[in-house]
C-alpha cells in the first residue's frame, strides 16, 4: 500500500509529516487531509484577525500531489 505524507503549515510554522499514512490511493490521501483540516477548523479560535492553514499531500517520492488551503477571517463590525 502506498505511503503518503501530509505536511501542515499555519502561516508561521511548518509541521512536516515524517511518519506518513499507508493509504489505498491518492484519493484516500486527499480524504485523510480533508479530515485533518476539518479537525483544525473545529479548533479555530474566535480571536480577531486571519488564520491560514495549508495541508500538502506528498507521495513517497516527496512530490506534492494535493494542496488544501483554509482561511478564517474574524473581524469585528462596528
Amino acid at each position: 500500500m502506498p505511503r503518503y505524507f501530509i505536511d501542515l503549515h499555519d502561516g508561521g510554522e511548518l509541521l512536516r509529516d515524517r511518519d506518513g499514512y499507508e493509504l489505498a490511493d491518492l484519493e484516500a490521501a486527499r480524504a485523510q487531509a480533508v479530515r485533518i483540516m476539518t479537525r483544525i477548523a473545529q479548533s479555530l479560535t474566535d480571536r480577531p484577525g486571519r488564520q491560514d492553514y495549508v495541508a500538502a499531500v506528498r507521495d513517497a517520492e516527496g512530490a506534492v500531489r494535493w494542496r488544501l488551503r483554509m482561511s478564517l477571517d474574524a473581524d469585528p463590525v462596528e
